[in-house]
């Protein structure tokens, strides 16, 4: 009973390990690369006439030079999008070693 108890544990360990080793990992990101110059976002008239506001969620590829290489909306206000995108493309970020993904978000508050 005690041997196979211990085979069944070294097996579980086993498959942890080999679990572990053969993971991929993917190239670590800088979390957040320091905004160095932003654009001012154009909140669309009518919305903001009419009290619609919200926020765009943004996945942004910065190249190394820190400037903006491609911006994809991944979630808000569709309406607010495109403002926030063309903004957002004009942004320049802190230099790096490599292009990285950021995640950027863009309120619209139409009191402001």
């Amino acid at each position: 009973m005690k041997s196979q108890r211990r085979t069944k544990y070294l097996s579980l360990l086993t498959c942890l390990l080999l679990a572990f080793f053969c993971v991929s990992t993917g190239r670590t990101q800088e979390p957040s690369r320091k905004v160095l110059k932003k654009a001012e976002v154009q909140y669309p008239f009518e919305l903001k006439k009419h009290g619609i506001g919200g926020t765009v969620q943004l996945k942004v590829l910065v190249k190394a030079d820190g400037s903006v290489k491609t911006v994809e909306v991944v979630g808000g206000s569709p309406a607010l999008a495109d403002a926030a995108t063309a903004s957002v493309r004009q942004w320049k970020f802190a230099p790096a070693e490599t292009d990285t993904s950021v995640n950027v978000v863009v309120k619209f508050d139409p009191n402001s």
